[in-house]
C-alpha cells in the first residue's frame, strides 16, 4: 500500500509542480498588466493635473513655461496634391518612407516575438503605403507606428485590432473635440510621459552585454547605429547602419572555416578532422570544404587555402617542374646542335682526304670507291637499327616528365574532392577559380573531384561552359561518399606526355 502511494505521489509531483509553475507565470503577468494599468491611468490624472494647474496658475503668462498651445480642432478638407512640389519634396519623402518603414517593422518584430506571430513585411509596406496614400489627401502628417502608443498599448493587454480601432476613435476625437483642451498643458510634462513610456526601448542599452556575449558583429553593427544616428541623424544614421552592415557581410564571408574532412568508421558521414577525433582522413584521398559559397570576393581565399590545407606547396612544384622540363628541353637541343656540328665536320674532312688524294693511282681510286659504297649500303642499315633499338629503349624507359622522374616530392593523396554543399550560386571568378584548380593539380598528378552540388550551382555551371573535354561530368558526384569511393576505386594514372600548366 505504502508502494502505491509513493508511486502516486511520484506520478503527480510534476504535474503539482507544472500547475505551480503556470499559475505563478499568470499571476506575474497579471502583476504587469495592473501595474501597466495603473501607469496609464497616473499618466492620465498627471496630463489633467499638470493641465489644470497650468491653467488655473497661469505658468505660461507669468512663469514663461512652455505649453503646448493651441491645437486646431477638426479635420482639414481633402485636396489634391500639389505636382509642382513633387521634385523638391522626393528626396526627403523617400528618406521618411525608409525611416517610419523600419521603425514599423522593428516594433512590429519586437511585438511578434512576444507573442508568438510573424510579422510580413510586404503586407506592412502596403499598409503603410495606402494609410500614407490616403492621409496626404487630407495633409496629415506621414503615418507611421508610435513607440510611445504602442508600447503602452501593448503594456496594457491591448494586443488585436479592436484595441487599435478603439485607440484611433479615441485619438479622433481628441483631434476633433478635445485636443483644444490640452493647451496649457507644459510641454515638460508632455515629455516626461513620453519617455516614461519609452523606458523599454531605452533598456535596450543592456543588450550590449548580451551581444558581446553571444555575436561581436551584431554588437559593431548595433554600435555603428547607435553611433550614426545620434551623430549624424536618424535618416543618415540608418543608411550608414544599412552600408555597415552589408559590408560586414562581405567581409565575413571572406573568412569563413576552412576543413579537412574525413570519414567516421563503418558510416559514409564525413567530418573535420580537427574537430572529431573519431574522423579519421582516407589514405590517398583528400576531402576539402568550405562553410561559406565561393564568388569574387574569396575566390583567392579558397584557392590559397585550399593549397595550404592539403600540406603540398602545389606552385612550388608546378614552378619546379616547368624549370626541369626547360632545362631537359634545353638540354635536347644542344645535344642535336652539337650531333649536327659533328656531321657538318665528318663531312668537311671526307672532302679534303679526296682532295689531297688527286694523284693516287686509278685502281686506289676504285678500290677506294667499292670500299665507299659499301660503307653507304652498310651504314643506312646502322643507322635504322640504332634508331629502332633507340626506340625501344625510349618505350620501356618510364615518362620522363613525372615528379619521380623529375626527382621532386610526390604528393601523398592521388584524388582530391571538394565538398561544394555551401554554394549556394557560382560567378565567373568561381569558374575560373574552379578550373584553375583541376589544371594546378593534374600537373602534380592529383585528381580533382566535386561532390553534393545543388542542382542550381550545376546548370550555373553548365550555362559558364565549365564542363569540357578535361572537366566532364564525370567528375561531378552527389555526395562525399560516392566520390571517394570512386576515387579509391580508379586512381589517377601517372600521365603520358608532359601536362600543360598554363592558367586560365
Amino acid at each position: 500500500m505504502s508502494v502505491m502511494v509513493g508511486s502516486v505521489t511520484e506520478s503527480l509531483a510534476p504535474q503539482t509542480l507544472n500547475d505551480s509553475t503556470i499559475n505563478e507565470t499568470t499571476r506575474d503577468a497579471e502583476r504587469v498588466r495592473v501595474a501597466s494599468t495603473l501607469s496609464v491611468l497616473v499618466g492620465l490624472f498627471q496630463l489633467i493635473g499638470a493641465t489644470g494647474i497650468s491653467y488655473g496658475m497661469g505658468l505660461k503668462h507669468i512663469f514663461g513655461v512652455d505649453v503646448v498651445g493651441n491645437i486646431s480642432a477638426g479635420l482639414v478638407p481633402p485636396v489634391a496634391p500639389n505636382t509642382q512640389l513633387f521634385s523638391k519634396l522626393v528626396g526627403s519623402a523617400f528618406t521618411i518612407a525608409v525611416v517610419g518603414f523600419a521603425i514599423a517593422i522593428s516594433l512590429g518584430k519586437i511585438f511578434a516575438l512576444r507573442h508568438g506571430y510573424r510579422v510580413d513585411s510586404n503586407q506592412e509596406l502596403v499598409a503603410l503605403g495606402l494609410s500614407n496614400l490616403i492621409g496626404g489627401i487630407f495633409q496629415c502628417f506621414p503615418v507611421s507606428c508610435s513607440m510611445s502608443r504602442s508600447l503602452v498599448q501593448e503594456s496594457t493587454g491591448g494586443n488585436s485590432q479592436v484595441a487599435g480601432a478603439i485607440s484611433s476613435l479615441f485619438i479622433l476625437l481628441i483631434i476633433v473635440k478635445l485636443g483644444e483642451l490640452f493647451r496649457d498643458l507644459p510641454k515638460a510634462v508632455l515629455a516626461a510621459i513620453i519617455i516614461v513610456n519609452l523606458k523599454g526601448m531605452l533598456r535596450q542599452l543592456s543588450d550590449v552585454c548580451s551581444f558581446w556575449k553571444a555575436n561581436q558583429a551584431d554588437l559593431l553593427i548595433w554600435l555603428v547605429t547607435f553611433a550614426a544616428t545620434i551623430l549624424l541623424n536618424l535618416d543618415l544614421g540608418l543608411m550608414v547602419s544599412v552600408v555597415f552592415s552589408l559590408l560586414l557581410v562581405v567581409v565575413r564571408t571572406q573568412m569563413p572555416h576552412y576543413s579537412i574532412l574525413g570519414q567516421v568508421p563503418d558510416t559514409d558521414i564525413y567530418r573535420d578532422v580537427a574537430e572529431y577525433s573519431e574522423a579519421k582522413e582516407v589514405p590517398g584521398v583528400k576531402v576539402f570544404r568550405s562553410s561559406a559559397t565561393v564568388y569574387f570576393a574569396n575566390a583567392d581565399f579558397y584557392s590559397d587555402a585550399l593549397k595550404q590545407r592539403c600540406g603540398v606547396d602545389v606552385d612550388f612544384l608546378i614552378s619546379q617542374k616547368k624549370k626541369l622540363l626547360k632545362k631537359r628541353e634545353q638540354l635536347k637541343l644542344k645535344q642535336l646542335q652539337k650531333e649536327k656540328k659533328l656531321q657538318k665536320q665528318a663531312a668537311s674532312s671526307k672532302g679534303a682526304s679526296v682532295s689531297i688524294n688527286v694523284n693516287t693511282s686509278l685502281e686506289d681510286m676504285r678500290s677506294n670507291n667499292v670500299e665507299d659504297c659499301k660503307v653507304m649500303q652498310v651504314s643506312p642499315g646502322d643507322k635504322m637499327e640504332d634508331a629502332t633499338a633507340n626506340g625501344q629503349e625510349d618505350s620501356k624507359a618510364p615518362d620522363g616528365s613525372t615528379l619521380k622522374a623529375l626527382g621532386l616530392p610526390q604528393p601523398d593523396f592521388h584524388s582530391l574532392i571538394l565538398d561544394l554543399g555551401a554554394l549556394s550560386f557560382v560567378d565567373t571568378v568561381c569558374l575560373k577559380s574552379l578550373k584553375n584548380i583541376f589544371h594546378d593539380f593534374r600537373d602534380i598528378e592529383v585528381e580533382v573531384y566535386m561532390a553534393a552540388c545543388h542542382s542550381p550551382v550545376v546548370s550555373q555551371l553548365e550555362a559558364g561552359h565549365f564542363f569540357d573535354a578535361s572537366i566532364t561530368k564525370k567528375h561531378l558526384f552527389a555526395s562525399v561518399h560516392d566520390a571517394v569511393t570512386f576515387a579509391l576505386q580508379h586512381p589517377r594514372p601517372v600521365p603520358d606526355s608532359p601536362v600543360s600548366v598554363t592558367r586560365l
